[in-house]
């Protein structure tokens, strides 16, 4: 018999399952190994995809307010929502565990806000309608096993994992060339570090998949190096006027 009301058991037997609950919660043997390396994960994939449902908010509202997507690159995000989609769709009809990829489907609906956005602003609307289009159609042939098998759509999971070092190398590209974030959020840079970094431990702890481990492993790497530069791009007017020559008073 547990100690702890029903309606409390019910939400922890779901997310981390009877027997776990039962070491854990009943048996209040929070140190067994198995079953607390499993807890963590589950905690940690479901703040991530509790994360994943705002994490691109802040660049949104940042967009609208200056109505400019300066720099933000157009393939960058592009390239990163077919990879969401992707994932999204191997990993639902492999069965995975939605706290292993749900961000993935959050974060995706925001990027594709964000590049029809960027279209918007850059005045291609028919463009802009086209690419919505077209992303819809992808998604559905995707998750319907009748027009694309399981082994087609494993090979492009596989070929997603370059998709995603890709979607990222525009962007890091554009601000080192401008020297400069521009309306790139820091919170949504910062939010996908520490998320890929958390998802490489649940992806290892939970799903037997190398291709997706793998997947998670270049793009955490990715993701330091525009940590990067947030960081050391992150107040460029004050270096610009450190390193301005002083003029001399006549």
């Amino acid at each position: 018999m547990s100690w702890l009301p029903l309606f409390l058991r019910a939400p922890i037997v779901s997310l981390i399952g009877e027997n776990c609950t039962s070491i854990i919660v009943d048996d209040l043997n929070l140190f067994e190994p198995v079953c607390l390396k499993y807890s963590i994960s589950k905690a940690l994939g479901l703040a991530i995809v509790l994360g994943g449902c705002i994490v691109k908010l802040p660049q949104i509202f940042k967009i609208l307010k200056a109505r400019s997507a300066q720099g933000l690159s157009l393939s960058a995000f592009l390239l990163e929502t077919l990879a969401n989609i992707v994932n999204i769709a191997f990993s639902v009809r492999q069965g995975f565990p939605f706290t292993t990829y749900g961000e993935s489907l959050f974060i995706g609906l925001q990027n594709y806000f964000i590049t029809i956005t960027i279209l918007v602003l850059n005045g291609s609307e028919w463009l802009c309608m086209i690419v919505a289009a077209l992303f819809v159609v992808v998604s559905y042939l995707l998750c319907d096993s009748s027009w694309t098998s399981t082994h087609v759509l494993s090979t492009l999971q596989t070929l997603s994992i370059p998709v995603v070092i890709s979607s990222r190398l525009p962007q890091i590209m554009k601000i080192h060339k401008e020297k400069s974030t521009g309306q790139l959020s820091a919170f949504a840079v910062f939010n996908y570090f520490f998320g890929t970094a958390a998802r490489v431990f649940t992806t290892f702890v939970e799903v037997d998949n190398k291709i997706i481990l793998v997947g998670y492993l270049l793009s955490f790497f990715t993701n330091t190096i525009l940590a990067a530069q947030m960081i050391y791009y992150w107040s460029p007017k004050s270096k610009s006027s450190k390193t301005a020559p002083k003029l001399k008073s006549g």
